[in-house]
């Protein structure tokens, strides 16, 4: 006959000698003898080796170092009306509040290792997994709660008979509260100098992932929380008499959300583990998951009328990576845009206006090189953002909030957005003053080597970023004329430029300012004209660049810019005319340089 519960100084059968004594049991006894009197481990026990062979039970598989003793470990189950809540945390952030709290409210805290002892030493009761599974923590930890005990009090839905009746015969308790969050992985992986592969691995949580799916699948009897911040609302929850569905729902939908991304930071890991983007041919994966987290609610998109947000992409690639979206907000609510000025080498003023850059100019004399950028389209400028790729002191703010308009010298000059990657106190503490709308943020420069993602109708368009500079290519000479070093550079500094304008993009550029642009028109030959007219008598000996190949040039495009006065054109190259363009360049004695790489912008 096997013993029952009755006895608190029994042993659980591990050993290979109380082992035999289950089989000698087994050999004279049937399942359906045991009564629910009977140690419910026991019964476990009896059930197990029912179903499997002996030949099968070693004395290896119960060695002494894995023998539980009654002592230590004594069998819980919760009875009928007790609330129990399982807490197993990585971050145990606000982790003593919680416990208080459950506690005060009656409930029994069931927990593991780490999360256990951090309760107990704030004076929290807590019952400890191993006493529910009456199986130690093994395998360096990787199993604790992969258990029945565990998952069937977490997923045994109580309005159906059946479930509880089960839980009942195999003496299991009801969780009604699961409280988990997991292993670091996301820091651990990006952590400065990396991590080794096998580390990686060991910071995949199994256990944690499947407590939280099973609690949030079961929400209807089991509320789930994977963050911290929802712990007041939880207690306050709990607190009430009546039940809402639909705050289990967002706690379930929060739930799967944080395994999800979880999940997607290993599926990019490990597909980087494996070599996957060092071929061409590997370098997307054949199935791409993009964890985005919410950043600010914006007053609008596009136009008053569309309602937005702007999220982050929470990727690996993108972590340290910098962009507008890592930005440091000042002063001001987050906009959407996307910074270019961090692609010039000099110190450098971008005003943009529509994602346009409608004013850019470098120089040693920052000062200088602003009031340049604004003189270059003043009435586009007014009202956009403006973009500096160094710190912002006090002169600067100063010139920045008091410079006034080039069209009327009265005028002070406005903006909604000022970014720069650095400001002094006193800096700040100026363009605080310009305006209560100006949007101040502090922006890291954005890597190379980041994937863009574009929505296009039923998709996404996953591609490289475009983001070569001058030092990238090669500037070639397919003219009679060959530029000189001053013409040289300002095509590259127009190049530039040009590969940041909606397309067709034409920039007009000379001494490493923009002169005049022309964007987003249906054929080159317009945005050719509105730069044109926007540089005006400045265009002689000036540097024009082309986001794309001339399609003609006789009569067209070419012809215009030589008849105009420029000095040297950059374009890739690549049109059936080409061998028209460069006879026509060499009529008008104009430079032009093919640089096999185009820039649409759309």
């Amino acid at each position: 006959m096997l013993g029952t519960a009755a006895s608190s100084a029994a042993t659980i059968p591990t050993t290979a000698h109380t082992a035999n004594s289950i089989r000698r049991a087994f050999q004279t006894t049937t399942f359906d003898s045991l009564s629910s009197s009977h140690h419910p481990i026991l019964r476990a026990w009896f059930h197990f080796l029912s179903l499997r062979s002996f030949s099968n039970v070693s004395t290896k598989a119960m060695s002494h170092s894995q023998t539980l003793h009654a002592s230590n470990y004594h069998p819980q189950s919760s009875a009928p009306g007790n609330k129990q809540a399982l807490i197993s945390l990585s971050d145990k952030k606000d982790l003593t509040l919680l416990g208080n709290g459950l506690q005060e409210l009656g409930y029994t805290i069931v927990s593991t290792g780490g999360t256990a002892s951090t309760l107990e030493n704030a004076g929290v009761s807590v019952t400890k997994v191993e006493q529910l599974t009456c199986f130690p923590e093994m395998l360096d930890g990787r199993v604790k709660t992969l258990h029945p005990n565990i998952h069937g009090g977490i997923l045994a839905r109580r309005d159906q008979k059946h479930h509880m009746e089960a839980l009942n015969e195999h003496g299991i308790g009801t969780f009604d509260v699961v409280v988990v969050n997991l292993y670091p992985f996301y820091d651990k992986v990006t952590s400065t100098g990396g991590i080794a592969f096998d580390d990686g691995i060991e910071n995949i949580d199994i256990g944690g992932p499947a407590m939280i799916r099973a609690a949030a699948k079961n929400h209807k009897d089991v509320l789930v929380v994977v963050d911290s911040q929802d712990y007041p609302a939880l207690l306050e929850f709990l607190k009430g008499s009546q039940d809402d569905q639909q705050f289990r729902r967002k706690l379930a939908w929060k739930a799967f959300e944080h395994v999800a991304s979880y999940d997607s930071a290993v599926s990019e890991w490990l597909w980087k583990q494996t070599g996957g983007g060092m071929l061409l041919c590997d370098k997307f994966p054949p199935k791409l998951t993009v964890p985005l987290s919410l950043k600010s609610s914006l007053r609008y998109g596009e136009n008053p009328h569309q309602k937005a947000a702007f999220y982050v992409d929470k990727s690996l690639s993108e972590v340290n990576a910098g962009g507008i979206a890592t930005a440091i907000q000042h002063h001001g609510k987050m906009p959407m845009l996307l910074g270019i000025v961090s692609e010039f080498r000099n110190p450098t003023c971008v005003i943009v206006k529509h994602t346009n850059p409608c004013g850019v100019a470098s120089g040693d004399d920052i000062l200088e090189a602003y009031r340049l950028a604004v003189k270059a389209d003043p009435v586009s400028a007014f009202g956009g953002i403006v973009a500096f790729n160094i710190e912002v002191d006090d002169a600067l703010a100063k010139e920045i909030r008091e410079f006034r308009s080039p069209t009327d010298g009265e005028t002070r000059m406005f903006y909604e957005i000022v970014v720069a990657p650095k400001y002094t106190e006193k800096g700040l503490e100026i363009l605080r003053g310009k305006s209560k709308t100006l949007r101040i943020l502090e922006a890291k420069k954005n890597e190379k080597g980041k994937l863009s993602l574009r929505q296009v109708g039923g998709g996404w368009l996953a591609q490289d970023s475009d983001d070569l500079t001058p030092q990238d290519i090669q500037f070639n000479v397919v003219s009679e004329k060959k530029p000189q070093d001053n013409e040289l550079r300002d095509a590259e500094f127009a190049w530039l430029c040009v590969k940041h304008v909606k397309s067709n993009a034409i920039v007009i550029a000379k001494d490493n300012r923009m002169l005049g642009m022309g964007s987003g028109q249906p054929n080159r030959l317009e945005s050719l004209r509105i730069a044109l007219r926007k540089a005006g008598d400045e265009v002689k000996g000036a540097a024009l660049a082309s986001d794309a190949f001339f399609p003609f040039a006789w009569k067209d495009a070419v012809e215009e810019a030589c008849e105009s006065g420029i000095g040297v054109i950059a374009e890739p190259g690549g049109s059936i005319r080409d061998g028209d363009a460069v006879d026509c360049c060499n009529k008008y004695g104009v430079s032009l340089l093919f640089t096999k790489v185009r820039h649409f912008r759309h």
